[in-house]
């Protein structure tokens, strides 16, 4: 039976058929004769230059087994067997072994590889990488688990719905429309993990649907009850009396017809373009005149609420003070409001039915640098084609019939794995508009960070001399325990208004659209002092906005760079030159996060304010590397990359091994967002087989594979998940009883190392490094509650001890302890 016929048996109207689809395309600028840049800029490989390549004394491989090898069987074959990669089941949300104990978690068994590297060391074997893609995934699943810690306040374990939801649209945006793209291209290879791009595009769909269903489903099942319980009710149109219905009907009237764009598509109106990750409603018209059915699109304009509070006064838009009164608050999804006056949309029309949908599209940019006579016309130039670029994935709820989704799938050219039937509401990152209500009973307790103890010897509302406390000794700051306003935030601000400061340079990555350091800035241009902005105007979703501050702060006189060509400006650095009765000055900061003071509150990352004239001769010729010509660099304290970040910390590993094999102390502590680079993988490795004990924090994505005898017994992971999102880089080595500790802005992964321009600073306080080290080893700890990574490759979130004691919550610990520096302060 025709899926026609099934249709019309079961009673549903029978589809007329439906006009082709018509895309839009983004304006050209055809006709226009291109311009020539009569100069060469200088290339990334020509301004950070490597040394030849030597032998890799770390033993590691030429990765015939990673990204860039080409595949040698089908990639129609099944998957393949656990040998090769994490076994399949490592991701399953519904896994049953949860135990602790890494006894219980069988290792994988990876073959081994015979022959020696060019070095003379066994080979390691294929199949120890695990999938950067899953990986990240694990991550996401990760995060979904933290919503459901019921130790949490109920907004927060909604929080953490909207940011799973978030964070999987960034990867369909980003890495599912990459790996589609290379697949259509014929570019697609074999990965690291040995997944032919075939296998691996399923295995994301499989998991990722998996993954979604349960967030959905956790969301109707437990979020949404205990939200109607205190008093934040999802309410569906269908359940509102007559009372509450007349209130909306005003409200559509006023607040939302009038800006509603109803798109018919017949033969002279094509199908529109859905923009990515809008709300959109599928609606069915009958003409009753002719008995003819008609499709039309609306979308869901982003600029009204996501969901309508109606309180027993009606309509509010800030009912908090009812809940805390109380009071029972109805929230009408803002798409279910609109489908119950869609007969306002076609008067005259029978409103057959409607169905709300959401698109995502591919949104990485691709700017041709190499090619382009300015960097921020070709960026302004790509940003104008984004929403154009092709569906990857296709949202809609569960109860739309087979006949519209066929429609739409046709239309947007995806396939049946590319989409997700889910629960209404759609979107669940709408729960931010909750999480944003003011009711403090169900959010987390307010945290004030305090003034870095090297800045002051206590709290005070008057601004300190920030100069004389950096001339006095290096300040470590970790944030969000310390102010950012106190601290980096000041020491940028003092430096703009400050008369003898001549000079500021600094790096921009991110930063928010009023941020005071932009300010600082324009005030210093303003004041005649010498400022140069490094603005990385390539940086994912933030390009439109550092574009236009970058703009902004350019017409008073900051000289603004636009980073190189070829390499993303990623490292977070801060020159302020100052004269002072001795001579010049120059005060650095050297950070792990960006100068935003908004995700500085939500973000835990580390800085180094110091006047060291090391650090201040290596942030001086960098700074002139990145706004000028200056190849030849050499630097005192700083690591950097693309040139000396990955070698100069394998380096330190192979030290360790060093020292290990002559019977020292030895030890490897890291943390970072994310663990990727096969060959300080492999260094890991190796120094695992050495005996070296690696103890890893990583937030995000991590290849290594712990726990498998005769690779990787040496090596515990470990994630940490929690108020705050762990942001910072930590590499510290035991370096013979004199321990080494690098932080900076770089993570393991490929492009930190070979495509963006990442610093690395050596921290020589000796109570310092104590800091970071007890850091890391507080992280890992057995006492700490954490995920962790077992030799099945599966995480395991451990809350408990063997005798049900909770661990140790070290966000909450160093809560505690930045607010003891505080007198009056509760500690608790």
């Amino acid at each position: 039976m025709s899926e026609k016929e099934s249709t019309a048996e079961s009673g549903e109207p029978t589809p007329p058929p439906l006009p082709e689809a018509q895309n839009e395309t983004p304006d050209g600028n055809q006709g226009t004769e291109e311009k020539k840049f009569p100069f060469e800029g200088a290339k990334p490989e020509e301004m950070f230059p490597k040394e030849v390549p030597q032998e890799n004394e770390s033993g590691s491989q030429e990765y015939e087994d990673a990204d860039f090898a080409e595949p040698d069987k089908s990639e129609t074959e099944s998957l393949p067997q656990p040998v090769a990669i994490a076994r399949a089941d490592a991701l399953v949300t519904n896994k049953k072994n949860t135990s602790a104990k890494a006894s219980d978690h069988p290792p994988l068994k990876l073959k081994p590889e015979k022959g020696l590297t060019p070095s003379g060391l066994p080979k390691l074997p294929k199949g120890r990488f695990a999938d950067r893609e899953l990986s990240w995934l694990a991550f996401n699943q990760r995060v979904f688990e933290q919503a459901q810690d019921k130790r949490l306040q109920l907004l927060e374990r909604a929080w953490f719905l909207t940011i799973y939801c978030s964070n999987l649209d960034e990867f369909y945006m980003v890495r599912v429309a990459g790996l589609k793209r290379r697949i259509a291209a014929g570019f697609a290879t074999v990965s690291s993990s040995g997944l032919t791009p075939r296998q691996l595009e399923g295995e994301i769909s499989r998991r990722s649907h998996e993954m979604t269903e349960n967030v959905y489903r956790y969301f109707q099942e437990v979020i949404r009850p205990e939200l109607d319980k205190s008093g934040l009710v999802i309410t569906n149109w269908e359940s509102l009396d007559d009372t509450q219905k007349d209130a909306l009907h005003r409200y559509f009237r006023n607040k939302v017809f009038p800006i509603l764009s109803p798109l018919a598509i017949d033969p002279s109106h094509p199908f529109p373009f859905i923009s990515g990750l809008a709300l959109n409603l599928a609606i069915l018209v009958r003409n009753p005149s002719t008995g003819k059915d008609h499709f039309a699109r609306l979308k869901v304009p982003p600029v009204l609420p996501r969901f309508v509070p109606l309180t027993k006064d009606g309509v509010e838009n800030d009912p908090s003070g009812k809940i805390l009164a109380g009071e029972k608050v109805n929230f009408v999804p803002i798409e279910q409001v609109i489908s119950a006056h869609l007969d306002h949309l076609f008067p005259g029309m029978e409103i057959v039915e409607s169905h709300e949908f959401r698109v995502t599209r591919n949104e990485d940019l691709e700017v041709e640098e190499d090619d382009a006579e300015n960097i921020l016309t070709a960026m302004e130039s790509e940003l104008a084609k984004r929403r154009f670029g092709p569906a990857v994935r296709l949202e809609v709820t569960e109860d739309m019939p087979s006949y519209i989704l066929d429609f739409l799938t046709e239309n947007l050219e995806v396939g049946p794995s590319d989409v997700f039937r889910l629960a209404a509401p759609l979107d669940l990152r709408g729960l931010n508009y909750l999480h944003d209500l003011d009711i403090p009973q169900l959010k987390y307790r307010p945290y004030v960070p305090v003034t870095p103890a090297g800045l002051a010897e206590k709290e005070s509302s008057k601004s300190q001399d920030i100069f004389a406390s950096i001339r006095a000794h290096d300040v470590l700051i970790h944030l969000p325990y310390d102010s950012f306003a106190t601290s980096v935030q000041q020491f940028i601000v003092q430096a703009a208004h400050d008369p003898n400061v001549l000079a500021i340079k600094q790096t921009l990555y991110r930063t928010s659209g009023d941020s005071p350091i932009v300010q600082a800035l324009i005030d210093a241009a303003r004041a005649g002092k010498q400022v140069v902005a490094i603005v990385e105007i390539k940086a994912r979703f933030d390009e439109e906005a550092n574009i236009g501050w970058a703009r902004k702060m350019e017409r008073v006189g900051v000289h603004v760079v636009y980073g190189m060509v070829g390499l993303k400006t990623h490292c977070k650095l801060c020159l302020v030159v100052r004269q002072e009765p001795d001579g010049l000055k120059r005060y650095c900061h050297v950070g792990t996060g960006n100068y935003h003071p908004k995700t500085a509150r939500g973000y835990e990352d580390l800085g180094l304010l110091t006047v060291d004239r090391d650090v201040a001769q290596d942030l001086t010729r960098l700074f002139n590397q990145l706004s000028g010509y200056a190849p030849r660099s050499t630097f005192h304290r700083l690591l950097v990359a693309p040139r000396s970040i990955r070698d100069g910390l394998i380096a330190g590993i192979e030290k360790e091994i060093a020292n290990k094999k002559a019977g020292k102390p030895a030890w490897i502590l890291f943390k970072a967002n994310s663990i990727v680079d096969e060959r300080m993988t492999d260094a890991l490795y190796r120094a695992s087989q050495a005996g070296v004990p690696v103890e890893v924090q990583v937030r995000g994505i991590c290849s290594l594979k712990p726990g498998i005898p005769g690779l990787s017994e040496n090596i515990h992971v470990v994630s940490i998940l929690g108020r705050f999102l762990e942001h910072s880089r930590i590499y510290a080595f035991a370096n013979d009883g004199d321990p080494q500790v690098w932080i900076g802005s770089a993570d393991l992964m490929h492009r930190n190392l070979d495509r963006r321009v990442e610093a690395l600073v050596r921290i020589v306080d000796k109570d310092q490094i104590n800091y970071l080290i007890e850091l890391v080893r507080k992280g890992v700890a057995d006492t700490t509650s954490s995920w962790r990574l077992m030799p099945d490759q599966q995480w395991v979130r451990v809350k408990t001890n063997e005798s049900g004691l909770r661990l140790e919550d070290i966000q909450g610990t160093l809560m505690a302890k930045a607010s003891s520096r505080v007198v009056g302060r509760s500690r608790s």
